[in-house]
């Protein structure tokens, strides 16, 4: 009897993001990881991580959106996103963006598990 085939394993993985005063408050960038991610500082200087690419069209949300308060809006149809939880604000987009856990350690590095 053949053995059973090994299951992928589902496992996070801690990755260093930037240093806290790379990324101003109210502001993002986008990670040039495979897929992929949007990271954010909130006005309060709070990080969130979500994927990168819009659900509506494809097109980078934190290369080229604009950030305000906990919401990111898609430049090109206006869709809208909530960083803290990636729900789908407005129409046109409807599917929510995948989040990801963000840590900042003593050292002021931000890390993303995904």
């Amino acid at each position: 009897m053949a053995p059973a085939p090994l299951e992928k394993r589902n496992t996070m993985e801690r990755r260093f993001a930037c240093l806290v005063g790379d990324l101003e408050s109210g502001s993002s960038m986008t990670l040039e990881w495979e897929p992929p991610v949007a990271l954010y500082r909130n006005d309060a200087g709070e990080f969130y991580a979500t994927s990168d690419t819009c659900t509506h069209e494809h097109w980078s949300l934190g290369e080229d959106g604009d950030l305000e308060g906990n919401e990111v809006t898609c430049p090109l149809h206006l869709a809208r996103f909530d960083i803290r939880t990636g729900e789908a604000l407005c129409f046109p987009a409807t599917v929510a963006l995948r989040t990801m856990a963000v840590e900042v350690d003593e050292d002021e590095k931000v890390y993303v598990v995904c």
